[in-house]
């Protein structure tokens, strides 16, 4: 019986781990993912990490594990299908075996929406982004694009505009989604460019992105952009994917849990990006797995 089983080694499971292991309780870290770090283990380089200045995503998803396994965190490679609440304990079923437990953290993170277009799953980290706010201090006067109309794509056009010397806001429909003092915002700078009625077809380059083949839904024309950098903002969810047994999501499926992690169901928390929160980046899901760990100690000490 694990005092505490965290599924997900992205950088709120990792550190829920690294927590967990100094408190004293008896802690499993669970993933199918071979490696650690979540998203950041596909992020080129991190360089809004406090201490760790251009540092690789790989590297500092690495640096993560590392810490958590000197310090003695014992960790299982397998896939997680459902969590059981047995009332005084929780079942962690996994293929190989089905692990008991007097609590669950659920960190399996977020992952971004893709385009599914060639050359957009090549170019990760090459230029194609799916956080501005990640990787929009590299392209600074340059020229990129944002695709999407929602509030995180106008957004996401607004900060680049700071940086870029272009930002190309690209959209497939003929208005934008998001909120209209957003759309105010984005019309006012001079430097953002919009393209309504427009999908991107194709991203294309070597070794870094240099251009984009769009086309016009309307008109069926066919063009090219020459860019630098390309943001996707097209949706986020989280991971939880044939994962049965959950606590309350909201409407776009993220587990309900505030500060503390605390989740509709005693004795499982969510940490990370996974859960309710307004920003998803590594140092909030670092924190949540401090706060879930504390959670959880004052759970099993009755608090």
């Amino acid at each position: 019986m694990k005092d505490v089983i965290i599924i997900g080694n992205g950088p709120a499971g990792i550190t829920a781990a690294i927590y967990g292991v100094r408190a004293g309780l008896d802690t499993l870290l669970v993933s199918d993912a071979p490696n650690g770090g979540g998203q950041i283990a596909t992020t080129y380089e991190v360089d809004n990490y406090p201490g760790l200045l251009h540092v690789g995503g790989m590297e500092l998803g690495d640096k993560f594990l590392e810490h958590a396994k000197e310090l003695g965190a014992a960790e299982m490679t397998a896939r997680v299908s459902a969590i059981r609440d047995e009332g005084d304990h929780k079942v962690v079923v996994t293929e190989k075996e089905e692990l008991e437990t007097k609590t669950v953290i659920i960190a399996t993170g977020a992952d971004h929406s893709k385009l599914g277009v060639p050359g957009e799953q090549e170019l990760v980290g090459m230029g194609v982004s799916y956080c501005a706010t990640c990787d929009g201090a590299f392209f600074r006067k340059r020229t990129v694009a944002v695709v999407g109309g929602g509030d995180v794509a106008l957004g996401d056009a607004i900060f680049l505009s700071r940086f870029a010397a272009k930002v190309y806001l690209i959209h497939r429909r003929d208005a934008f989604r998001g909120a209209k003092m957003l759309q105010e915002q984005v019309k006012e700078k001079e430097n953002i460019e919009i393209c309504y009625d427009t999908i991107v077809t194709s991203v294309v380059g070597t070794d870094m992105v240099e251009k984009l083949l769009i086309k016009n839904v309307k008109s069926g024309e066919e063009s090219e952009l020459a860019v630098n950098g390309v943001f996707m903002a097209v949706g986020i969810r989280p991971n939880l994917d044939g994962l049965t047994g959950l606590p309350e999501q909201n409407e776009a499926g993220y587990i309900v849990a505030g500060e503390s992690c605390e989740t509709s169901i005693p004795g499982i928390f969510a940490a990370g990006d996974v859960r309710t929160k307004q920003l998803r980046q590594v140092i909030t899901a670092a924190a949540d797995g401090a706060n879930a760990i504390t959670s959880v100690e004052r759970y099993l000490a009755g608090a």
